[in-house]
């Protein structure tokens, strides 16, 4: 789910689009402002989201756990604070690598006892490989808490980002529409 969001930002920021009105919207051929009544039909109105538990009185809510807490959840295990977060398939993909490199740092280390008691010349390689899997793994726990910590703090962000395509004069084209509030 938030990595769909970040490709939406991602595309709205390459499109160079830029808010009015409270909303963007974009032509991925024509970069220029468009207003909603003028060139693409008025997308339909979006509920309002149901109320959470938790909510505090300006219309936020809080996470589940604090950033903190995320981080060191994600810090023991990777993927701890994504499941706690409500973030199941993030998580499910940090458990996953981990434990994909710490099988391949087990199976180096053994087969580098191999090497060693038979005195190969690849001991070096194997010692290199090992220390790269141990790497990947110190980087995995890294990640996964700093993903963690960046969740818990993005928690209440708003979700109705839009991409839909729009008939665009000579050819096809789409819009990014992303709504803001001004304080």
């Amino acid at each position: 789910m938030r990595l769909a969001l970040w490709l939406r930002v991602g595309l709205l920021v390459l499109a160079g689009g830029a808010g009015e009105a409270g909303r963007a919207e974009v032509s991925a051929q024509d970069t220029t402002r468009v207003k909603a009544d003028s060139a693409f039909p008025a997308a339909p109105a979006i509920p309002a989201p149901p109320a959470i538990p938790g909510s505090d009185s300006a219309g936020g809510s809080k996470p589940p756990v604090s950033p903190m807490g995320a981080l060191w959840r994600s810090i023991l295990l990777p993927g701890w604070g994504q499941a706690k977060l409500n973030r199941k398939l993030t998580g499910a993909l940090f458990v996953t690598w981990e434990g994909v490199t710490l099988g391949m740092s087990i199976k180096a280390s053994h087969e580098l006892r191999y090497l060693r008691r038979t005195g190969s010349a690849a001991v070096t390689s194997k010692e290199k490989e090992k220390q790269d899997w141990l790497v990947l793994l110190a980087f995995n726990h890294l990640f996964a808490a700093i993903e963690a910590y960046v969740s818990a703090h993005l928690w209440d962000f708003p979700r109705d980002l839009e991409i839909r395509a729009a008939p665009v004069p000579g050819g096809v084209g789409a819009t990014v529409r992303l709504p803001f509030r001004l304080p």
